[in-house]
């Protein structure tokens, strides 16, 4: 699309951090508010499904807005979206129950899904791509910004209002962010109007909520065996019906022919594995500083700050290497600075001072930023302009869905590597409910003196393997981006 001159670029653009910001702050600000909604609406057994809920509807949704937008325009697709989250906020703040939450955090996932792949979509139309880097870069530190705020606003909202308001609160800004859209930004590009792939949806649905679900099975402390497996035949299932249906479909929800473009496949692979990377820098580095090193969770939340504020930067070298670096080029540079980094994780010591972890965070968060960056430009300028906004929101699918199902398996790991742990030293006396009280400084003088340094090494080894599974992750995307690639051009006008 190309942009009408009286498109407001600096509004839009602010309209647009608004958006982004509300729904990164969502997940953390509720984290916080979650023992005060427990206690106001019991149900404290079903209440990871307010997040599980939530992440699964916004990563369904995805791709489907990926294909709407480029049929129906990228305005009234993102103030739908943004309406339908906007609602989900309102009812999730009057639900009188735990299954009533639910249900209305699912709708706010639904709405979600729109937000980031539409806004850079939108970004991608209104900027060439040298500047794109930097405005996506501003837009992205929304989610930084998000990490550190969000805990501070969720605990004043709670102590000073209601729970309620977590949810409230994203109504008037998002009106704001809406109406702001709605008057000044402007497409004068008609969209035809295909006819919407139904079974294509369907199918996608069942192998996405397959895989999610199943993992989140094996999470659990009794594995349900017969369950896992059944949810993973039901995913795999979907996934040849949907690639069926896509095959023959006049209009598909994703274009399969994408995937022959090995740079595309690459890029995104890269940017998937990153974000599996990425998902336990920002768990598991504030559960280590608070948790092994003794800090108070306000302190703790910091740890990740520096990769926040260098994202930022690394998207504007990412503007700056696409105009002179190859595809190949630009990933070797970012993952390969990912891979040095993120290895020295896995031979830090327990003791490891606080400051090491904001030095490396400077190096990780310039790599986020060039990979994250320059793989949604490179996979928006290698396809037709009229399947920018799918390719968009597959790059954002696959980062979603990878940091979905990795969540869920590092936990498996924690927990599998706290019960060898226990298990090597019967005399210890150990459970893993003892372990929750060591990483909380608040409970953590519970425990007898003796046992904290044998927990800590218990601890520290299972945030090792985290570690080591993730860093091999991001080692693989390095090692498979040395196959040869197009060496697309990247236009900056």
């Amino acid at each position: 699309m190309n942009s009408n001159k009286k498109t407001n670029k600096g509004i839009v653009t602010f309209a647009l951090f608004i958006a982004t910001f509300l729904s990164a702050v969502e997940g953390t600000i509720v984290s916080t508010a979650m023992p005060t909604i427990v206690g106001d609406l019991k149900g404290i057994s079903i209440m990871n499904w307010v997040f599980s809920i939530y992440l699964l509807t916004t990563t369904l949704s995805t791709p489907v807005y990926g294909k709407l937008v480029d049929e129906l325009g990228r305005k009234p697709v993102f103030i739908t979206g943004l309406l339908v989250f906007l609602i989900g906020s309102m009812l999730s703040g009057l639900s009188t129950s735990m299954p009533q939450l639910i249900a209305w955090r699912a709708v706010q996932g639904i709405g979600a899904g729109a937000i980031l792949p539409i806004s850079n979509t939108i970004i991608a139309d209104i900027y060439p791509p040298d500047k794109r880097a930097q405005v996506m870069g501003l837009n992205n530190s929304a989610w930084g910004i998000a990490s550190v705020a969000a805990p501070l606003l969720g605990g004043l909202i709670v102590d000073n209002l209601s729970w309620k308001w977590v949810f409230f609160i994203n109504v008037p800004i998002g009106l704001v962010s809406i109406l702001l859209i709605w008057v000044n930004l402007r497409e004068d590009k008609h969209y035809a109007h295909g006819k919407l792939d139904i079974w294509g949806i369907i199918w996608l649905s069942l192998t996405i909520g397959g895989i999610l679900y199943g993992v989140e099975v094996l999470n659990k402390t009794h594995i349900n065996v017969v369950a896992a497996i059944s949810v993973f035949i039901a995913a795999i299932i979907g996934l040849i019906l949907f690639i069926r249906q896509e095959k023959r479909a006049a209009d598909p929800i994703i274009l399969l022919d994408l995937f022959k473009k090995r740079t595309f496949v690459i890029q995104n692979f890269a940017v998937a594995m990153m974000s599996i990377f990425l998902i336990a820098f920002d768990v598991y580095v504030p559960s280590w500083t608070q948790g092994l090193l003794g800090l108070p969770a306000t302190i703790a939340g910091f740890a990740t700050t520096p990769s926040s504020i260098l994202w930022i930067f690394g998207s504007f070298l990412a503007g700056i290497f696409l105009g002179k670096m190859t595809p190949r080029k630009i990933l070797m540079l970012s993952m390969g600075l990912l891979v040095i980094s993120g290895t020295v994780f896995v031979f830090l010591p327990v003791d490891t001072p606080f400051y090491a972890f904001l030095i490396i965070g400077v190096f990780l968060g310039t790599g986020f930023g060039i990979t994250v960056t320059s793989s949604t430009i490179i996979s928006q300028s290698i396809v037709a302009p009229e399947n920018v906004g799918m390719a968009t929101s597959f790059n954002t699918l696959v980062r979603t869905l990878s940091q979905s199902i990795s969540i869920s398996a590092f936990g498996i790991v924690i927990n599998r590597s706290l019960i060898h742990g226990i298990h090597a030293h019967p005399e210890a006396h150990l459970n893993v409910n003892m372990f929750n009280k060591m990483i909380n400084p608040h409970t953590v003088d519970q425990l007898p003196d003796k046992l904290i340094p044998l927990m800590h090494q218990i601890y520290h080894n299972g945030l090792q393997n985290v570690f080591t599974i993730a860093v091999g992750c991001m080692a693989l995307a390095f090692v498979l981006n040395l196959l040869k690639q197009k060496n697309y051009h990247i236009d900056n006008k």
